[in-house]
């Protein structure tokens, strides 16, 4: 009875787990990294993003996407509103903030303090999962061992491209960072066996979420601060807006009310589908600008758009299928319906050249048809 009574309390703390002051303010950290990384896809040469500039906005969102990941996964497996956890987070935040000044275009002027920030934030992490598994028991214990030892070789990798100059250096970096990212899905076997917290994770890649959501807004912000104010320029922040407003609604209203917070996984789906979702949102906040400023070739400014919308469709339908519940998942009919509606506004804007404000409303018309079918 008292065996009982004992894992039904644990379950009931486990269910009840919040998010913290202090994780809101270390996210508050990254949304100037964030700011950054978007920053990469506003460099436009000849009419389109460069494929250089476009690489470099990915290499850039890796590292801020998995560090934070990193940390977020600890505190919804093992973390505590105590003093030592507090501690190795302020440290952390440390480590995000050199971290943050040093992300740069320019790898190469920057990169030992890149390194440094984010070899320190990872090794944090690594720590405080060796540190806890000596309290832990059963198969939590198991996950926090291998957790803790295992990303210590990406760790090493990473670290050993000090030895290295030019391109050689960044394949060994980014090669750390691969292994550091597959390690958990190669561990699979142990992490299920530990359930993340579906209620908390959500929430907290959803407060992520939002760090995305402020791009868009700060790309309103500099589409009326770039012109005068024309009745074309008041019409295409206003659709914008409605965009963010449909956007917003498609994602929480579908997290708040659609989602099954109780099934217990290992979380990968949501947490790696939403590296792709962040993409998306970077992609589509910097779409905004350029699209505004007209600065892109005709085709590319449509391909990169559509492309960015379509990536976010994609991501998010996969990563809530699995946990939204059965009578609510969405059917092929839908998909046919979103897909049908993205290609023929592709379609009609390839043939007829298309005013911007057009084309941020028919992005803003998808946005919230997907709304409304998901939520």
């Amino acid at each position: 009875m008292n065996k009982d009574s004992s894992g039904f309390q644990r379950n009931a703390a486990f269910a009840e787990k919040k998010v913290t002051w202090l994780e809101l303010f270390y996210d508050l950290l990254f949304v100037a990294a964030v700011s950054k990384a978007s920053h990469v896809l506003i460099h436009v040469k000849y009419g389109s993003i460069p494929v250089e500039y476009l690489t470099k906005f990915v290499l850039i969102f890796v590292p801020i996407w998995w560090a934070w990941v990193g940390q977020s996964l600890f505190v919804n497996r093992f973390g505590q509103d105590i003093i030592s956890h507090r501690i190795f987070l302020i440290l952390q935040l440390f480590f995000v903030l050199i971290m943050t000044a040093s992300l740069s275009v320019n790898f190469d002027q920057y990169y030992i303090p890149f390194l440094i920030g984010y070899i320190g934030l990872r090794a944090m992490t690594a720590i405080q999962y060796l540190s806890v598994h000596k309290k832990e028991e059963a198969h939590r214990k198991i996950t926090a061992r291998y957790l803790g030892s295992r990303f210590w070789i990406g760790l090493v990798i990473s670290s050993l491209s000090l030895f290295f100059d030019s391109w050689i250096r960044y394949v060994v970096l980014y090669a750390g960072i691969a292994v550091d990212i597959l390690l958990p899905l190669i561990g699979r076997q142990y992490l299920v066996k530990s359930p993340i917290n579906t209620h908390h994770l959500l929430e907290r890649f959803s407060l992520f979420t939002l760090i995305l959501l402020g791009e868009a807004v700060i790309s309103i912000l500099t589409v009326l601060q770039s012109s005068y104010w024309t009745w074309q320029s008041i019409l295409f922040a206003s659709m914008t807006f409605l965009l963010i407003i449909a956007m917003w609604w498609q994602y929480f209203d579908n997290v708040e009310k659609k989602v099954d917070k109780t099934i217990e996984t290992a979380g990968q789906t949501i947490i790696y589908g939403h590296l792709f979702i962040y993409l998306s949102m970077c992609m589509i906040a910097a779409s905004i600008q350029l699209l505004f400023l007209e600065q892109l070739n005709y085709l590319f400014m449509l391909s990169f758009i559509f492309g960015s919308v379509l990536l976010y469709f994609f991501s998010t339908s996969l990563v809530f299928h699995k946990y939204r519940h059965i009578h609510l998942r969405l059917g092929i009919s839908h998909l046919a319906i979103l897909l049908g509606f993205l290609g023929v506004f592709f379609t009609v804007d390839l043939f007829f050249f298309i005013p911007n404000y057009i084309i941020i409303g028919e992005v803003m018309a998808f946005f919230v048809v997907y709304a409304k079918l998901t939520t």
